[in-house]
């Protein structure tokens, strides 16, 4: 017999044949043969096997039964391995849907900031409820793993999950940049959080948490520069498209010789062959340290003096908000934070309007401030409530998320203009845009100690705002690619920033989408610009989003959670902090061991 034929003989032989059903009391399962009888397979689907089965096991029983009986036993036979079927089915749906049902809750609780144990709490509801409204289904319920190492594993695969898919994005990056700030949790342990934003090449932008490194020991810029360069290998990042670094400018971060920051753009030049990279001490921080310039200790320090007084004893404090109720006044004091400037703006705003009523309050504790009553330093509290309300206006400009570098430089900019401004007004006695100090001229003081005053704060803009300055090139091709000079941009872009002025549907687009996206167009006939575009895009300005991360730290490891591990704690803020990307909790149920598997005492097992 030649090969061919053989082969075809071997197929036939192979495949399950109708009449074995009827002649040896056998089916297909899931291309198995199995017994009716005792439900036990036949390893290798031959004939010979499957007589020999039913000729050992079976013949002596079930050989008298011929014509219409046997086609009702085999029947009645058939019927009951369907249910036997569709009981395992059952029991696999369920075993599926309650692990389900465990990582969507234990999502939920770790959204909320729960301890994991209140996943025990959330079972015993469920049930309650189910024992009213569907008391039938009550077992189904009671499947559901909530106890505290099952939420506490679900958190960890969440978060790996989100990893997973992390790392498969940054792997697609062109160009990225890396957000890094320090602060201690609960327990002192000095946390390290590591933002990644990069840029793939359909010039789409992806900015999410990469890691929280506990901090152990000292912090070191070696210690800190080890921590980021190990995060991200894990995650396999190409060095040479790094573009930038954002951190929160402390000495270790940013020091000229052994910095950070030295030390990363060292390493990614040595990768990229010597080309720019950008490091950026975050806007947010540069512009409280621009604040601190204006030095109204004389009016702070009353201010402050004056809070913690009626705010940091009960009795005071309960006492001023009576006596502001009595005064038909609802809102009340509220407290100073040094290291928020947004609160000292809050403080002097209500200090200011209050300051009527917080003179009465002190006199009759027998603590009279006497500068309320002097007409230059309510001027000075004026004018220190007007411009920290600029400033304050201009900090809420700088938050957010998903933010172009651009934009925050466009709002310093702006604020820069309005310095100038506001330093020629004042110059010639205008004060059109301080309203508080305006409404305090009873007469023509004298304006050139506040003219002064923005004339300090313009310079320290300019000084610490520089990196903008060698940026502009760059951003002004971002910002408005149809308007710029080509002679002023870089060779080797100048060609095709020629061709994209001339092109009418491309300037048509840009009037009518954002800068986001806008570049996506350019795709893939500008590969210089669109490669320049990819870089602005990636741009960290802030380490905002640190700051973000670091008070999902704080909600969640407390004194009351004071144990949780460091492992716990990078679970929990990669859960909560990560925004584009979701957990596939689908995959991950089918990762369980969830499945219907074949035995040597039955066709079909039930889920485990």
């Amino acid at each position: 017999m030649s090969l061919s034929k053989r082969r075809k003989v071997d197929v036939e032989c192979r495949a399950f044949q109708e009449k074995w059903t009827e002649y040896y009391l056998f089916t297909e399962v899931n291309a198995k043969p199995v017994c009716l009888v005792c439900n036990q397979q036949v390893a290798v689907l031959k004939e010979y096997n499957i007589r020999r089965h039913y000729e050992t096991q079976h013949k002596e029983k079930f050989h008298h039964l011929q014509g219409q009986l046997r086609k009702e036993k085999i029947n009645e036979l058939l019927a009951g391995l369907k249910k036997q079927q569709s009981a395992f089915t059952r029991s696999r749906d369920v075993s599926e849907g309650a692990v389900k049902a465990s990582y969507l809750i234990a999502n939920e609780l770790v959204q909320a900031s729960k301890p994991f144990s209140d996943g025990e709490l959330v079972k015993k509801c469920i049930l309650h409820a189910a024992e009213v409204v569907c008391p039938e289904k009550k077992s189904a319920f009671a499947n559901i793993s909530l106890s505290r190492n099952t939420v506490a594993d679900r958190v960890e695969d969440l978060s790996r999950d989100l990893g997973s898919q992390m790392a498969d994005k940054i792997r697609s990056f062109i160009a990225f940049s890396v957000a890094i700030d320090e602060s201690t949790d609960i327990t002192d342990v000095a946390q390290l959080c590591i933002f990644i934003r990069g840029v793939d090449a359909t010039l789409t932008v992806t900015e999410e948490f990469l890691q929280l490194v506990p901090m152990t020991d000292t912090t070191t810029a070696d210690d800190i520069f080890s921590s980021v360069v190990a995060a991200l290998d894990k995650v396999g990042v190409d060095w040479s498209r790094a573009v930038s670094l954002a951190t929160d400018g402390a000495p270790s971060m940013v020091g000229r010789k052994a910095g950070v920051a030295t030390k990363f753009r060292e390493k990614v030049q040595a990768a990229n062959g010597g080309r720019d990279f950008w490091t950026f001490h975050c806007i947010l921080h540069q512009e409280a340290l621009c604040c601190k310039t204006l030095k109204m200790d004389h009016v702070m320090s009353v201010v402050v003096k004056t809070v913690n007084f009626i705010r940091a004893r009960g009795l005071n404090h309960r006492q001023f908000d009576c006596f502001l109720s009595d005064n038909d006044i609802t809102a009340g004091l509220p407290y100073h934070t040094e290291v928020r400037w947004l609160s000292r703006g809050a403080v002097l705003k209500r200090f200011f309007e209050l300051r009527g009523e917080i003179g009465q309050f002190m006199e009759k504790k027998g603590r009279p401030v006497g500068e309320l009553k002097c007409p230059e330093w309510v001027r000075d509290l004026a004018f220190m409530v007007d411009i920290t309300q600029h400033l304050s206006n201009l900090n809420k400009t700088l938050q957010g998320r998903h933010r172009v570098v651009t934009q925050f430089c466009d709002s310093i900019c702006a604020f820069k203009l309005k310095l100038s401004l506001w330093e020629t007004q004042l110059s010639k006695g205008d004060v059109s845009h301080f309203p508080l100090l305006a409404a305090m001229r009873a007469s023509q003081p004298d304006l050139g100690e506040y003219k002064n005053k923005i004339t300090e704060l313009l310079q320290e803009f300019e000084r610490r705002f520089q990196v903008f300055g060698e940026l502009e090139k760059e951003f002004a091709f971002f910002r408005s690619p149809f308007t710029v000079s080509a002679s002023d941009m870089p060779a080797d872009i100048q060609l095709e920033l020629i061709d994209l002025q001339c092109d009418s549907d491309l300037k048509q687009k840009f009037a009518s989408v954002g800068l986001g996206t806008f570049y996506q167009y350019l795709l893939p006939g500008y590969p210089r610009l669109t490669t320049l575009a990819a870089k602005v895009l990636s741009m960290f300005g802030t380490t905002y989003v640190c700051e973000q991360a670091f008070s999902i730290m704080n909600v969640n490891k407390t004194k009351h959670r004071s144990r949780l591990s460091n492992a716990h704690l990078n679970d929990i803020v990669k859960c909560v902090a990560t925004q584009d990307l979701k957990p596939d909790i689908d995959a991950l149920v089918k990762a369980k061991r969830c499945q219907v598997s074949g035995a040597s005492s039955g066709g079909a097992r039930g889920a485990t």
